[in-house]
């Protein structure tokens, strides 16, 4: 996020991250600083909310425009049903923010992000693992096809334009309860003939994410877990382009 609305002033970039990977993220940053005059530090004094709307109409136009305490409040660039992206000081007052709003709990986030089928952090989004196209972050303003060059670009841009991606994450739901366990990350995911459809990558509860082969979405499905075979369904979330599951 730029932090400064002057195109005249040397920019201030805010950068959202994984907080298990805060110091490889910055070595990674550094390496490619060279000799420019760059500073690059975390800001721990930072608190960053989600701010999910509510289910009845109108819950959107509530948000105010500006706020005082807010040294940011702006939509969340992903996708629309992500609500907003709120950072602020540590201690800050966030009625006064946002009045009317309640203070979830960080598992109901992750729970209403993993329904609408969004990865985010290594968890979800294993380094040297997950391929941009496959993961949706050309759907979520993740990849740029006009910038120029970086690492990957042509394999991305190719597959891109041919349109051929054959596997994406879903937003995966089990009907019948699960193990206290949950399931493990990289569980192997059936049809229910036997063949494979893909892999499950993280959860809350009987909500989740896999990556799946598209031919498979519609089928009947399937894990093998602790001896038990437990059934589960997968979906294309609503806010994707119509034409991205074909």
């Amino acid at each position: 996020f730029r932090l400064h609305g002057s195109t005249a002033e040397e920019p201030d970039i805010l950068l959202e991250c994984d907080s298990s990977v805060l110091d490889s993220v910055q070595k990674h940053l550094k390496l490619y600083k060279i000799r420019r005059k760059v500073t690059i530090t975390p800001c721990p004094d930072l608190s960053l909310w989600a701010v999910i709307p509510g289910e009845q109409p109108g819950d959107a136009s509530s948000l105010p425009k500006s706020a005082d305490q807010a040294l940011l409040l702006t939509p969340d660039p992903r996708a629309e049903v992500m609500g907003w992206r709120l950072i602020a000081k540590k201690g800050a007052n966030l009625s006064e923010i946002i009045p009317g709003s309640q203070v979830g709990d960080v598992q109901d986030y992750h729970r209403h992000r993993y329904k609408q089928g969004i990865p985010e952090g290594v968890k979800d989004l294993p380094p040297g693992v997950a391929l941009p196209l496959e993961s949706n972050l050309a759907f979520m303003n993740g990849i740029s096809f006009t910038k120029g060059c970086y690492i990957g670009q042509e394999l991305t841009a190719r597959t891109h334009h041919m349109g051929v991606i054959r596997k994406r994450l879903l937003p995966v739901s089990f009907p019948e309860p699960l193990p206290s366990s949950g399931v493990p990350a990289g569980t192997e995911i059936l049809t229910e003939s036997g063949k494979r459809a893909g892999k499950f990558r993280a959860g809350q509860g009987e909500l989740g994410i896999a990556l799946l082969r598209l031919a498979h979405t519609k089928e009947p499905l399937c894990i093998h877990l602790a001896g038990d075979t437990v059934r589960l369904r997968a979906s294309t979330p609503q806010w994707w382009p119509k034409a991205a599951a074909k």
